[in-house]
């Protein structure tokens, strides 16, 4: 499945997503006008019966009033959803009484759900989401946040108590394919949709309830069938929502399915975990009522109801299980076979026998015809096998102490500190004594306790760790997040001076923290093109010219390869002319740019890069965290084997 096309989709389905809401909001204007007419014509004539219709009346500023009555409650109570949500996909786990899985707690299946997120966060180039647990028998999880930087996926207590690691995989899959392709910001906004019209519903019902008791008031039996004629249109307006929500789900369940043996090249593994769904007690039933609304966000049904045929948000479970194992036999023998654990332990073994020094050596030192920029640019939300195991033995190969200090909070913020100090001995001091003054009580210890380990961090470790430290870092309040961020700020200005890799991580860790703890957490989709804005990509491409020695040709050379892939037609920018106050203004305008432009722009970046045939790893870096910044996220630079 290509991102940007799977993000130009998600922007165009956002429209349409309003248009059906708008052509909603005036169907029940009509049928609530109709309602209020029959209403006043009972309340007229004092009348119980159907003779009190003969009075009805068409009144301009009685249609006009209960238009305006009706849009606000619909989109007050869809507001209300939205900002109740708007902390992300945090909230929406709330919703669902599930409990933050902690590192450490002692529960193997926990720890081993929390491995599969971590190596698919790494292999994916996303943030390693924060994974919820629900104590539920049925099998089932879902994905829930505006993007990426927001995202969690939360699982049940059925799903890593059943599942073999092959199969939770497979789920994993599914839901990662759900954070990188855009559906989770549309899942959120029908929440809030369906939201808003259900609360007409829950106003007709309890003022249909208030009127019952005032029988001796004279417009009582009005009220009565105002309060009826307000509770069906409410629940018509949710059954038809439904059915739009189950239409918008079923085809994405078909591509996240896809995307999952994409990733992992183990078809059995996800036909494996929906197997165990048809054959366990449970199925994947929850008993939180919550479930109904999230409904289209999760891996599978929540409930059974004579309706669920009609407005199933997944397509039943034999299709699913056909369109991955084509000539499937219909039987569900598949999760009575051995798992292929072993085999997979085997070919890790073997795959280890390379050191973690030669598989750096292969990352920073690849000709273009094995990374060519187009095949590099088609892997950005596409994460493919290599990528997971890649991911893999990064994860066997960190330290486990700098491992467990990036999955907590306190310590994940003693290792980005780590990672900025400087190698000369008088500048690093002066950065350990401002940090033992003005770090968080107990982060300057971990400083000390880290420090040596840090040292022996390779440059291929860094991305990684990073990406792990986001997930801890997530759990911060908003004063220590306000205070990490202002530190960091002054940690690197110590030297009055900011290198490449220093922005890069900056803008890595900085960029997603701000989805959480921002005002402006929630970022649209962007609507320019690239000529809209030519001088910002000119100063980026620019910058990864001059961002390392090229070996054999000239900087400008390096630039001309970029340049012409966008078309510009400016010279190279002089170094001196670039700073990164500017850099950060063209990056934040560089993000509006439409999904089907960021490809181009990337390539040209990718492009200027490899001009000399190397890559360099702060040239890595610096590719991932525009990527990154972009809104484009980046697996690992790999061989293709």
């Amino acid at each position: 499945m290509n991102f940007f096309a799977s993000q130009d989709k998600a922007k165009r389905n956002t429209t349409k997503l309003v248009v059906l809401f708008a052509l909603a909001v005036l169907s029940l204007i009509g049928v609530t006008n109709l309602l209020v007419m029959l209403a006043l014509g009972f309340a007229s004539t004092g009348s119980t019966s159907m003779a009190g219709t003969a009075s009805l009346e068409f009144s301009w500023e009685v249609f006009f009033s209960v238009g305006v009555f009706v849009t606000g409650v619909i989109l007050l109570g869809s507001l209300y959803k939205m900002a109740a949500l708007s902390g992300g996909g945090a909230r929406v786990a709330e919703m669902m009484n599930a409990r933050l899985i902690l590192p450490g707690s002692g529960d193997l299946n926990e720890q081993r759900v929390l491995n599969v997120v971590e190596e698919m966060a790494i292999a994916s180039g996303t943030p390693v989401p924060p994974v919820y647990l629900m104590e539920e028998a049925g099998i089932n999880a879902f994905a829930a946040g505006y993007t990426p930087s927001d995202a969690v996926i939360a699982v049940t207590r059925g799903t890593i108590n059943t599942l073999t690691r092959d199969q939770l995989q497979g789920v994993i899959g599914h839901e990662f394919s759900h954070i990188l392709h855009g559906d989770m910001r549309i899942n959120i906004r029908l929440i809030g949709v369906l939201h808003g019209i259900m609360v007409l519903g829950l106003i007709g019902y309890h003022l249909m309830r208030s009127s019952m008791y005032s029988r001796r008031s004279k417009n009582g039996g009005g009220l009565v069938m105002l309060g009826l004629g307000l509770t069906i249109v409410g629940f018509m307006g949710t059954f038809f929502g439904n059915l739009i929500k189950a239409a918008v789900s079923r085809h994405r369940e078909f591509l996240a399915d896809a995307s999952a043996v994409q990733y992992t090249r183990n078809p059995e593994g996800i036909a494996g975990a929906l197997m165990q769904i048809a054959r366990h007690s449970k199925h994947s039933y929850l008993a939180n009522p919550s479930s109904a609304e999230i409904s289209h966000a999760l891996f599978e049904e929540g409930s059974h109801s004579a309706l669920s045929g009609l407005y199933a948000t997944h397509p039943p479970l034999e299709q699913r299980i056909a369109a991955i194992l084509p000539g499937w036999d219909g039987s569900y023998d598949l999760v009575d076979r051995p798992s292929r654990e072993h085999v997979r332990q085997s070919a890790d073994a073997g795959a280890r026998t390379t050191t973690q020094r030669e598989r750096a050596e292969t990352l920073l030192k690849t000709t273009t015809g094995v990374l060519m920029a187009n095949a590099m640019i088609d892997q950005v939300g596409n994460p493919e096998i290599r990528h997971l195991q890649h991911a893999d033995a990064l994860l066997r190969d960190l330290p486990r102490a700098l491992h467990e200090a990036a999955q907590s909070p306190a310590s994940a913020r003693a290792l980005i500190y780590l990672l900025v100090l400087d190698s000369e001995a008088t500048l690093r001091q002066r950065q350990l004594f401002f940090l033992q003054d003005f770090a968080d009580r107990g982060v300057f210890g971990e400083v000390q306790r880290l420090e040596p380990l840090a040292l022996a961090i390779t440059p291929e470790q860094r991305l990684p760790l990073i990406t792990i430290a986001l997930s801890g870092l997530r759990q911060l309040s908003q004063p220590q997040y306000l205070l990490f961020k202002d530190n960091f700020g002054k940690l690197i200005g110590l030297d009055k001076k900011i290198s490449l890799f220093e922005w890069a991580l900056q803008k890595i860790v900085f960029q997603h923290l701000e989805a959480i703890f921002g005002k402006k957490s929630v970022r649209t989709l962007g609507n320019r093109d690239l000529n809209q804005v030519a001088k910002s990509a000119r100063l980026l491409v620019s910058l990864l010219a001059h961002s390392n020695p090229q070996r054999g040709i000239t900087a400008a050379a390096a630039y001309e390869r970029g340049a012409e892939l966008l078309g510009l037609h400016d010279k190279l920018l002089p170094l001196e002319d670039i700073n990164f106050d500017r850099l950060n203004v063209a990056v934040d305008e560089l993000v509006t740019l439409k999904p089907l432009q960021k490809p181009a722009l990337l390539k040209a970046c990718a492009a200027c890069i490899f001009a000399d045939s190397e890559i360099a790893a702060i040239e890595a870096e610096l590719l991932r965290a525009i990527a990154a910044a972009l809104d484009c996220p980046m697996p690992p630079l790999v061989v293709q084997e």
